[in-house]
């Protein structure tokens, strides 16, 4: 597998909203049976405004990780890639490989707590400006500090968000 690209924040891009639709559209065509709490746009690419990883990160809400295997196939053909990235919370992908991002997608049961995490953060930062200018502000921090290093750069932003929540 190719190393990781090295994390990158660029300012918010109004296209954002429309790649992430286009995505939705091919996911609802290739993995729609599977789908039963929709296809969402989160992440800091879905907040308007915040500057973010040029990366779309797409929440599938999935009935469970067993059932949803069987999506493994339709997505390879959509350029996802699987990596056990918290195997027992989600099944994570991305596309098209680890040097070259440009989407995540985490299929996630609709009855676990991340599923409902993900959408509620989502939600508190659209809401609340400040809010999304302080976790901004923790995110070009951080990718100062870990820019090739993305654990690093995601457990730094756990706290935040706990808090958050």
């Amino acid at each position: 597998m190719a190393a990781d690209e090295p994390i990158r924040l660029v300012p918010p891009d109004p296209g954002w909203p429309d790649q992430f639709e286009a995505e939705r559209v091919q996911l609802e065509e290739a993995i729609g049976g599977w789908v039963v709490g929709g296809i969402h746009h989160v992440g800091s690419t879905a907040v308007p405004g915040m500057e973010a990883k040029p990366i779309i990160d797409i929440l599938v809400g999935v009935r469970d990780l067993d059932e949803a295997r069987a999506t493994f196939e339709p997505l390879a053909q959509q350029d996802y890639l699987y990596a056990p990235y918290l195997p027992e919370e989600m099944h994570w992908f991305c596309k098209p490989d680890p040097s070259n991002r440009t989407h995540h997608l985490h299929l996630t049961p609709v009855d676990s707590q991340r599923y409902r995490d993900e959408l509620a953060f989502r939600d508190k930062l659209r809401s609340d400006p400040a809010l999304a200018e302080r976790y901004a502000a923790l995110k070009r921090k951080l990718a100062a500090r870990f820019p090739r290093d993305r654990d690093a750069y995601t457990d730094g932003k756990t706290t935040f968000i706990s808090r958050c929540l």
